[in-house]
């Protein structure tokens, strides 16, 4: 039987979503900003990962995983969203 998610797909969205989480207290944990934290970090995180693995980039990786750039792509999403007041 096929796995539904992979565990790379797995391990990329519990680290964008901590990273959410995270972001998310440190603008004073409103509940309703919450989706669009989370919604931004998978999406950075998922633009991070394509970006390290387009340009060959292997600079910190779990596995299949380009952490650094992700986190980058991440973090670089949220504060946009936050800047535009979304």
């Amino acid at each position: 039987m096929p796995a539904l998610l992979s565990p790379p797909l797995v391990l990329s969205l519990v680290i964008a979503s901590a990273y959410a989480a995270v972001f998310n207290l440190w603008q004073g944990g409103r509940a309703k900003k919450l989706p669009l934290h989370l919604v931004a970090s998978w999406l950075g995180f998922g633009i991070g990962e394509l970006a390290g693995d387009l340009l060959g980039l292997d600079v910190a990786m779990i596995g299949q995983i380009h952490v650094l750039e992700g986190s980058l792509g991440s973090w670089l999403l949220m504060f946009l969203a936050k800047w535009l007041k979304m």
